[in-house]
C-alpha cells in the first residue's frame, strides 16, 4: 500500500519541486500558445497539428491547476 502525503505532510524539497514544475509547465503552456498561433497564421494550417497541441495545452493547464491546487490551497472550503 502506498502512502500519499497529504497536504499537510509537503516538506521545503517537495515544495520547491512543484514550484519548479509550475514553472516549467506555465513556460511550455505559453509556448504552445505561440506554436498555435504560429501555425495558424500560415497559408494551409495543419489543423491536426493544431488539434494535438491545443489538446496538450489543455492537459498542462490541467496539470497546472493540479499543482497550484496542492501549493495554495483553498482554505474557505
Amino acid at each position: 500500500m502506498e502512502i500519499v502525503p497529504d497536504q499537510t505532510d509537503m516538506n521545503d524539497q517537495n515544495e520547491e519541486d512543484l514550484k519548479r514544475a509550475l514553472t516549467q509547465l506555465k513556460e511550455e503552456h505559453r509556448d504552445l500558445d505561440s506554436a498555435i498561433l504560429a501555425l495558424e497564421a500560415t497559408p494551409r494550417p495543419d489543423h491536426l497539428q493544431i488539434k494535438r497541441l491545443k489538446k496538450r495545452k489543455l492537459y498542462l493547464r490541467d496539470r497546472i491547476a493540479e499543482i497550484e491546487d496542492i501549493l495554495f490551497p483553498d482554505i474557505s472550503a
